[in-house]
C-alpha cells in the first residue's frame, strides 16, 4: 500500500497511457480489418449533405469493391489549413484530399511534395463511362471546363480532380415583391432592376419599418459588386493592359494612372462606382459591417427583397425559408445599351468564369495507389458525379448530367465581359482605399469627394507600394530558378524518349513564363512609370492614335475611290 500511495500518480497516468495505445490500435482495427482495403477522404465541407452524399457513393463502391472501406475526416474549415500541414508533413494525411484553405504558394508547394500528377490518367477514358457517350473519351473531356480548373501551370501538370460547380445568383422573395411593387415580374434589366428597389424602398409594414431592397454584408455586396458593378470596368483593359493578357493586374492599374494614360473619371471607371454607389443606398443601414449571417436572417425575416449568394448556400436558404415565402432565382439584371447611364460602357452580358470547385488530389503517401485512383475515377463518372451532386443539392462538374431544376438556373454563361478595376496595389495604398471606399457605400461622401482623397494619394503613396512589388519580384527569382531547375533535372534523366521531349517542353514553357516575358513586362512598366507622359506611346495597348486612325480612314477612303464607290 505505502508502494501505491508513493507511485499512485506515475501508476495512473501509466495506466492512462497504455488505455489509449489500446484504444488507438483498436480503432485502428476496426477501420481496416484484416484483407480490408482502407482509404480516407479528407475535406472541409460540413455542409447540409456532403458528408451523406459521400457515404451513400462509398457504399455503391463497395458493392462492386466489397475488400475496400472508405473512411471520411470532414474537418473544420476553421482549423483545415493547419490539420493540413501537420498531417501531410507527419506523414499521416489521407489518401485523397481536398486542396484548399491555404495561401497559393503553400498549396504549389504540397502538390509538389505530396500529391501524384494525373495528367497520364486524364488523357485515358474512364472505365467507369462505360455504356454513356463518354465511354471513348479522355477523363479531362467529360468535364464542364475540360478540367482545366484541376490544371497547375506552374507544374504543367493536372494535379487535382473538381467534383462539383458553382456559380452566383439573385435569390429573392417572390411574395415581397409582388405586395410591394404590384407585380411579379421579374426584372429584366438594370433600369427596371433600379426602379423596383425604389418602389421596395418606399414601402412601410405595419409597423413602419422601411423594407430594405438588397441584403448588404460585407459577405453579400461584394458578390453584388463582382457580378453586377465590375462588368461596367470592363473597358479599363484598353488603357491599362500592357502585357495583353487580357486582365488587369494592379501594377498596370497604377501604372496606366501614374501615368496620365487614365484617371478616375475614365467612364468604364467612373461608371463601376456610380452603380456600386447606387446599390448601396438600397441595403440596410451600417451593412459594411455586418456579417455574413445577419445579411441571411435580414432575407429569412422577410425584411428583404434581394439577395445575393452562390449555389453552395441554395440547399439550406430552402430550407430556412421552407413554409414562410416562396423562394425565386434570377440573373444579374444589367444595363443595355440602351442605358442613358450605363449604355455606352456596357460591352456584352457578363461572363462568368467557371468556378469549378470541391477539388481533390490523390496523395503520394497511400498504401493503396491503385484502389484511390480507381475511386477517384468512380466519384468522377456521369452517373456517380450526378448521383453525388444530387444528394448534397450542387451542380455536377461532369458533362451530360442532370442538375435539380431549380440550379439549372446556375448554369454559368461562358461567353460576354469581366471587370476590369483593380486597385489593391497593398500597403498603405490598399488600407487608404478601404477607408475611403467604406466612406463611400456608406453615403459619407459623393464619387468626387472619393477621387480627391484617393487619387494623390494613390499617385504618391502607391509608387512606393509598385517600387515594393518590384521588389518581391526579384526576391522570387531565386525560387524560380530552383522550381525550373527541378524541372531541367527531370527532363535530364527522364527514362523514356516521350517523357524526356515532355519534360524539355515543360522546361522552355516555364522559363519563358517565369522569366523571360515577366523580365520584359516589368521593364516595360518601369520604363512607364519613370518617364510618364513625356512617352510618345501615350496611348493605351488596345487604342489607335488620332495619326493612326486618320491614315486608317486616309487609306479607307482611297480604296473606295479605286473602286469608284
Amino acid at each position: 500500500m505505502a508502494f501505491l500511495k508513493k507511485n499512485m500518480t506515475v501508476i495512473i497516468i501509466l495506466l492512462v497511457y497504455l488505455w489509449s495505445c489500446f484504444s488507438i490500435l483498436f480503432y485502428r482495427l476496426g477501420e481496416e480489418p484484416p484483407g480490408t482495403k482502407t482509404i480516407r477522404i479528407g475535406h472541409w465541407q460540413l455542409e447540409t449533405g456532403v458528408r451523406d452524399a459521400f457515404i451513400e457513393i462509398s457504399k455503391d463502391y463497395a458493392k462492386e469493391h466489397p475488400d475496400v472501406k472508405v473512411i471520411q475526416d470532414a474537418i473544420p474549415e476553421s482549423v483545415y489549413g493547419q490539420w493540413t500541414s501537420t498531417q501531410l508533413m507527419g506523414g499521416t494525411g489521407p489518401d485523397i484530399l481536398e486542396m484548399g484553405m491555404a495561401p497559393s504558394q503553400v498549396l504549389l508547394s504540397y502538390y509538389n511534395r505530396y500529391a501524384v500528377p494525373l495528367t497520364s490518367m486524364a488523357s485515358a477514358p474512364n472505365p467507369y463511362n462505360k455504356g454513356t457517350e463518354f465511354e471513348k473519351t479522355p477523363w479531362r473531356q467529360t468535364f464542364k471546363d475540360g478540367m482545366r480548373s484541376g490544371y497547375l501551370t506552374e507544374m504543367q501538370e493536372y494535379m487535382n480532380v473538381p467534383l462539383a460547380m458553382f456559380a452566383v445568383r439573385i435569390f429573392y422573395n417572390k411574395d415581397l415583391l409582388k405586395k410591394l411593387t404590384g407585380s411579379d415580374a421579374v426584372p429584366a434589366n438594370y433600369a427596371q432592376f433600379k426602379e423596383a428597389c425604389q418602389k421596395i424602398a418606399a414601402c412601410k409594414d405595419d409597423s413602419g419599418k422601411s423594407y430594405v431592397p438588397i441584403v448588404g454584408s460585407k459577405y453579400h455586396f461584394g458578390m453584388w459588386e463582382w457580378s453586377m458593378c465590375d462588368v461596367l470596368s470592363y473597358g479599363v483593359m484598353d488603357k491599362a493592359d500592357f502585357n495583353r493578357d487580357g486582365y488587369v493586374g494592379n501594377d498596370e492599374m497604377f501604372v496606366a494612372i501614374k501615368t496620365g494614360r487614365m484617371d478616375f473619371y475614365y467612364p468604364p471607371l467612373m461608371s463601376k462606382f456610380k452603380m456600386v454607389g447606387e446599390l448601396s443606398r438600397f441595403c440596410q443601414p451600417g451593412f459594411t459591417g455586418l456579417s455574413r449571417d445577419e445579411g441571411v436572417f435580414l432575407f429569412v425575416q422577410q425584411r428583404a427583397v434581394f439577395m445575393t449568394t452562390g449555389t453552395w448556400d441554395s440547399k439550406s436558404l430552402l430550407e430556412q425559408t421552407r413554409g414562410k415565402f416562396e423562394v425565386g432565382l434570377m440573373d444579374f439584371p444589367l444595363p443595355d445599351k440602351s442605358d442613358p447611364e450605363y449604355g455606352s460602357v456596357i460591352r456584352g452580358p457578363r461572363y462568368e468564369q467557371v468556378m469549378s470547385g470541391f477539388p481533390f488530389a490523390i496523395m503520394r503517401n497511400s498504401k493503396h495507389p491503385e484502389v484511390v485512383s480507381d475511386f477517384m475515377l468512380y466519384l468522377s463518372s456521369k452517373e456517380k458525379n450526378e448521383k453525388l451532386n444530387e444528394i448534397i443539392g450542387w451542380i455536377p462538374s461532369v458533362k451530360g448530367t442532370k442538375t435539380d431544376s431549380f440550379l439549372a438556373k446556375f448554369e454559368p454563361r461562358l461567353e460576354g465581359v469581366y471587370g476590369n478595376s483593380n486597385l489593391s496595389l497593398g500597403g498603405e495604398t490598399w488600407i487608404k482605399w478601404l477607408q475611403v471606399y467604406s466612406n463611400y457605400q456608406c453615403g459619407k461622401i459623393n464619387y468626387d469627394q472619393l477621387v480627391s482623397e484617393f487619387e494623390p494619394f494613390y499617385k504618391e503613396k502607391g509608387l512606393y507600394d509598385f517600387m515594393e512589388q518590384q521588389v518581391d519580384w526579384r526576391r522570387a527569382i531565386v525560387k524560380n530558378e530552383a522550381f525550373i531547375t527541378g524541372i531541367w533535372a527531370e527532363a535530364e534523366i527522364a527514362e523514356s524518349p516521350r517523357s524526356t521531349d515532355s519534360g524539355w517542353i515543360k522546361y522552355r514553357t516555364q522559363t519563358s513564363r517565369l522569366q523571360v516575358f515577366p523580365e520584359i513586362d516589368r521593364a516595360k512598366k518601369m520604363r512607364l512609370v519613370e518617364k510618364g507622359p513625356e512617352l510618345k506611346e501615350s496611348v493605351g495597348p488596345y487604342e489607335y492614335s488620332e495619326e493612326v486612325l486618320a491614315n486608317v480612314k486616309k487609306r479607307l477612303f482611297e480604296k473606295q475611290e479605286k473602286k469608284g464607290n
